[in-house]
C-alpha cells in the first residue's frame, strides 16, 4: 500500500450547558451537558429538527452557542478541516453529501484540503492514495465522481476526511440516502477505520439499528429545543460482525433507543 495514514491521539469533548438560538426566537438547543472521553464513538439520535447537526456543528466550530462552552482537550482549536494548517487536523466533518468537486479525479478530491493547507504535490498524493486504500478505493484513483455509485461516493468522502490524521471525526448523516446493504457495508468500514486508526468519533444518525451497531455510546434528544432524553452506553462486545445484528442482545439495544426517540417525542407534546 503507497504511504500511509500515522495515527495521532484522539481528543475528548466537554460541553457544558450550551444553548443555541436562531432569529432571536427559534431555541435549536437548550442546556445541553454532555463529555465525550478522547477515543469513544458516540451516536446522536434524535427526530427531524432536534438539534443533531446544529450540535455537530458547534461541536467543530462552524457555529459558535449562545450560551455554555464547548472545549476540547489540550486546547486544541475547532478548526473544520478545510481551513487548518496542522499536520495532523484536529478535526474532520463528513457532510450528508459527499460533496465532491466533479471536474476532480477521485485522487484529487481526497488530496483537497492537503492542496488547501499547503502541502507539496508528492506528500499530498501520497497521503490520498494511502486514505483511498484505507477505504478500499485503491483502484478508481483516475475515476471522476460521475463514474462512482453513490457509496463509492460516499468513501472518497470519508477519505477525504481521514486524509488529514484527525483527531476528531464528525459524521452527519453520511449515509442515509445510500441502500441497505451498501449502507451496512460501510457501517463495517466505519466501525474498523475508527478501531484502526484510534480517532474520537461523533456520529449523527436516525438510525436506532445504525447507533446501536456502531457507538460504544448513544445520546437521544428530545424535539426541539433540542435536549438530551437518553445517554446510554451500547453494551455489546467490541467485535462487531453481521451476526451481531442478529442477536437479542442487538435488538434490546434498538429497543431501548427506540423508546427513547419516542419518550422525547411524548414529552415534547406535552409542553405547554
Amino acid at each position: 500500500m503507497p504511504g500511509s495514514i500515522s495515527h495521532s491521539a484522539p481528543v475528548g469533548i466537554r460541553i457544558s450547558g450550551v444553548a443555541r438560538v436562531f432569529g432571536g426566537s427559534v431555541r435549536a438547543l437548550d442546556g445541553i451537558d454532555l463529555t465525550v472521553p478522547a477515543g469513544q464513538f458516540l451516536a446522536i439520535l434524535g427526530p427531524s429538527g432536534c438539534g443533531k447537526s446544529t450540535l455537530l456543528r458547534l461541536i467543530a466550530g462552524l457555529d459558535g452557542p449562545d450560551s455554555g462552552t464547548i472545549e476540547l482537550d489540550d486546547a486544541v482549536p475547532r478548526e473544520p478541516v478545510e481551513s487548518t494548517a496542522h499536520d495532523h487536523a484536529p478535526i474532520s466533518y463528513v457532510f450528508q453529501d459527499a460533496q465532491l468537486l466533479p471536474w476532480r479525479t477521485v485522487l484529487r478530491n481526497v488530496e483537497l484540503p492537503l492542496e488547501l493547507a499547503g502541502r507539496n504535490r508528492t506528500a499530498r498524493r501520497e497521503l490520498a492514495r494511502a486514505a483511498l486504500h484505507r477505504v478500499g478505493l485503491g483502484d478508481a484513483v483516475d475515476r471522476y465522481p460521475a463514474q462512482l455509485s453513490g457509496g463509492m461516493k460516499m468513501r472518497v468522502s470519508l477519505a477525504r476526511a481521514l486524509v488529514t490524521r484527525p483527531r476528531l471525526l464528525l459524521l452527519d448523516e453520511p449515509f442515509a440516502a445510500l441502500d441497505e446493504i451498501t449502507r451496512q457495508k460501510l457501517d463495517d468500514q466505519l466501525r474498523d477505520l475508527w478501531r484502526a486508526m484510534g480517532l474520537t468519533v461523533v456520529f449523527v444518525t436516525h438510525s436506532t439499528i445504525e447507533a446501536a451497531f456502531l457507538a460504544q455510546r448513544a445520546i437521544v434528544m428530545s424535539p426541539r429545543p433540542g435536549r438530551i432524553v437518553l445517554d446510554t452506553p451500547i453494551a455489546l462486545p467490541i467485535e462487531r460482525g453481521n451476526a451481531i445484528r442478529s442477536t437479542a442482545e442487538f435488538a434490546a439495544a434498538g429497543r431501548l433507543l427506540y423508546a427513547a426517540l419516542e419518550q422525547g417525542e411524548s414529552a415534547a407534546e406535552a409542553r405547554p
